[in-house]
């Protein structure tokens, strides 16, 4: 009987000893990093239509309360089994966030705010309406949208690095291509399902 007892607990050890912790993609995380490195980028006052975030009482966040999480019963800490914030402030994405800024406001507004350039829905920078462009113009347009759109391709995976999960690349990039529609001002074109939508 006695040899019987000790079964949970071996069978617990040997549990733990072949669980292999996936560490989830933090989406609510790589959302609010998106908006604040777009915000930064695009400049000016922020979309009206943005939904603030939600609140709890007294104004604050709201606050969610902790799951009790089985694994820390076995010794596996919940530090182990969560993902990290999304950190967006290393000295190689703050570098590319800049010159995409400087680029931004120096040359891409003006041809958004005309509807020569739109967000891809991938959340590249498109030429949707070459017409648009002064002929005088669109060498620099172009060549300015070329090296946005591989500072784009190079923040997504700078973040994802930077963060310790490479593989998250592809869901950053999918995060941010979001976040540059939902950024974009009033009048600014945007694809969605392969057509062209003004906000």
């Amino acid at each position: 009987m006695a040899r019987w007892m000790g079964l949970p607990a071996v069978a617990a050890l040997a549990l733990t000893a072949c669980v292999t912790i996936n560490v989830y993609f933090p989406a609510a995380e790589a959302k609010e990093a998106a908006r604040e490195f777009v915000e930064n980028v695009i400049g000016d006052q922020a979309p009206a239509t943005e939904t603030p975030p939600a609140s709890g009482p007294g104004g604050g966040m709201a606050q969610t309360t902790p799951r009790f999480d089985p694994w820390m019963l076995i010794g596996i800490g919940s530090a182990h089994a969560q993902a990290p914030d999304i950190s967006i402030r290393t000295p190689a994405i703050q570098a590319i966030q800049a010159r995409m800024e400087q680029r931004f406001n120096g040359t891409l507004r003006p041809h958004f705010d005309s509807g020569a350039l739109g967000f891809g829905g991938n959340g590249m920078i498109v030429v949707r309406d070459a017409s648009q462009l002064p002929i005088k113009d669109r060498v620099a347009v172009n060549s300015a949208v070329a090296d946005d759109n591989r500072d784009r391709q190079a923040v997504y995976r700078e973040i994802a690095v930077a963060n310790g999960h490479p593989e998250w690349e592809s869901q950053i990039r999918d995060v941010f291509a979001r976040q540059w529609i939902a950024s974009a001002r009033p009048g600014w074109w945007y694809q969605q399902g392969g057509s062209w939508t003004q906000k």
